[in-house]
């Protein structure tokens, strides 16, 4: 079974994680079962960019992004050329490290 990274995050994950998933689960998913809140305003429908992750290992194992999900990260706080939203992610067979970058472009976050 794959095993998934999670590197330290100030608010979501500050020890770091590391937990092994299902082949296919969606990260976005896995990591909320594992107790790390990492933002879905969307609900996981690929319409923002709060689930956004960048791939520190594995990035080449997963499927291409669709056009939706590319377009949608050019917006993303912090975006990187292995930067892929959580929720769009199926973990096929390969190890993955990930990295929560520590801002997101969630206005219902940020006490307006």
């Amino acid at each position: 079974m794959p095993r998934i990274k999670v590197l330290p995050h100030a608010q979501f994950c500050p020890e770091g994680a590391e937990f092994e998933v299902e082949p296919n689960a969606n990260l976005c998913q896995s990591l909320l079962k594992q107790g790390i809140k990492i933002e879905h305003a969307c609900d996981m429908s690929c319409a923002c960019t709060t689930c956004h992750v960048i791939v520190r290992k594995g990035f080449d194992s997963l499927e291409e992004m669709n056009d939706v999900e590319a377009d949608l990260l050019d917006r993303a706080w912090g975006l990187e050329p292995d930067s892929r939203l959580s929720c769009q992610v199926a973990i096929v067979d390969e190890d993955l490290e990930v990295e929560i970058p520590k801002y997101t472009i969630n206005h219902a976050s940020e006490n307006h």
